[in-house]
């Protein structure tokens, strides 16, 4: 029986078109962030920068750009044997706003209005294994953290 390559080679180009689409999506940490989930078009300011942006665990290490009288919210998935710490920012570019109500044991629900330009980190995190009677005990820590750049608007 005969091998072809033509299985492959779709492969390959399938996995190249996901892989440009993918890179389509990020950005190189210039004005309008680098990726963060940014609420729809109409928010986004002309200069790139947005005006509302919800955040995830998955955006930890990324920088977002933020209009001055913007917000960000942002909820952190966590279980009651790995809760997040509350959410933190540091500076004061960022204000603490009403993020509603946080129905899961664990996780951590928050949201910041940008009241200045200037920039801050947003930062949680929560122990890497479960903690419990019966359970092997670990000090690692998982850390999360994301800049805001906030700009005039």
């Amino acid at each position: 029986m005969r091998r072809t390559t033509l299985h492959r080679t779709s492969v390959a180009a399938a996995a190249a078109t996901f892989l440009l689409a993918g890179c389509a999506t990020q950005n190189d940490g210039g004005a309008s962030g680098s990726g963060a989930s940014v609420s729809p078009t109409p928010t986004t300011t002309r200069q790139g920068c947005a005006t509302r942006a919800e955040l995830t665990a998955a955006d930890s290490g990324r920088t977002l750009c933020l209009t001055a009288g913007g917000q960000v919210r942002l909820t952190l998935d966590g279980t009651k044997d790995r809760p997040w710490t509350p959410v933190k920012a540091t500076g004061n570019v960022l204000r603490a706003a009403n993020a509603g109500i946080v129905i899961l044991p664990g996780d951590a629900v928050a949201a910041f209005d940008a009241v200045a330009p200037g920039t801050a980190q947003l930062t949680s995190s929560r122990p890497l294994c479960a903690t419990g009677p019966d359970r092997i005990s670990c000090k690692g820590i998982q850390e999360w953290t994301v800049t805001v750049k906030v700009t005039k608007p």
